[in-house]
């Protein structure tokens, strides 16, 4: 049985509600998963509370992967979107936080620019998206990205440019600049 045949074998299992199949499955894409996060959120607590949130979707979800993308894509996109989930909620506390003449107030522009970016990132194709947001905001480099899409490093770098290109005619190139790490 090959290893894609094994995964698909545990992805069937964790849909039927097998806990030790899903936990088998998990534990093969844990370690790509927890470095999004710890990329993402920049704190290994953070990081903790958005792996869980992420393997928590990702279980209650099962069901609902397609397989029209690899699961650990799939997984990915989960942890990045817990871990982004994370990072809102911590800028949400430092927010309230902030006096409304305190001179930092310059801040409310950036946190609105992050959330314009995410929502233009919505308007990128998945694969397209997935890469910008793993070099962008997982930090990895072409090389790891190819690796883990299972593509070449040149798809890896058209599909950034393209994402980059579609960005670009949804969001002002001075959000883009500001709004992302």
């Amino acid at each position: 049985m090959s290893e894609d045949d094994s995964e698909r074998e545990l992805i069937n299992r964790a849909r039927a509600r097998d806990d030790r199949a899903f936990e088998q499955l998990i534990t093969l894409h844990r370690k790509h998963a927890w470095a999004v996060c710890v990329r993402i959120t920049n704190n290994t607590s953070d990081a903790e509370d958005a792996l869980q949130d992420a393997m928590t979707a990702a279980w209650q979800h099962i069901d609902k992967y397609r397989g029209e993308a690899k699961f650990s894509t799939w997984l990915h996109r989960i942890a990045a979107n817990a871990a982004l989930s994370i990072v809102r909620r911590r800028r949400d506390v430092a927010m309230a936080e902030i006096e409304p003449d305190d001179p930092g107030h310059d801040a409310y522009r950036e946190f609105d620019d992050r959330d314009q970016l995410q929502i233009a990132l919505q308007s990128v194709p998945a694969d397209f998206r997935t890469a910008l947001v793993l070099r962008e905001y997982g930090g990895l480099s072409y090389e790891e990205i190819a690796a883990h899409e299972g593509i070449g490093v040149q798809t890896v770098k058209s599909r950034n440019h393209r994402a980059r290109a579609v960005l670009l005619t949804v969001v002002d190139p001075d959000v883009w600049s500001t709004g992302h790490p």
